[in-house]
């Protein structure tokens, strides 16, 4: 079992002390990075001064994103699904014939 690393984050300005495995560490960074990112193109494009709005905003972005995601591969499983059952007939009827 390996140990816990204790790790700062710092999101809009604000330090959070947290306890992760190791291997969580590279990802929370990088998420880190890419919120703080968000934050800036948020507030540069709209003058949003409040951090609780941005943070809301970029809540949003993430979730939306991933949301978009799971759609998308729903519909490749769907159109995948119904191109197997294609081949699956076109076989089936070349085998018969046979």
């Amino acid at each position: 079992m390996s140990e816990k690393l204790k790790i700062k984050i710092s999101i809009a300005d604000r330090v959070y002390p947290l306890t992760v495995d190791p291997s969580q560490e590279e990802g929370l960074r990088s998420a880190s990075k890419k919120i703080d990112a968000m934050i800036k193109q948020f507030e540069q494009s709209y003058a949003v001064r409040d951090k609780q709005d941005v943070l809301a905003m970029c809540a949003l972005q993430f979730s939306a994103q991933v949301e978009q995601k799971q759609i998308d591969k729903a519909t490749v499983e769907v159109e995948t699904l119904l191109k197997l059952e294609k081949m699956n007939e076109i076989l089936s009827e070349y085998l018969n014939d046979k």
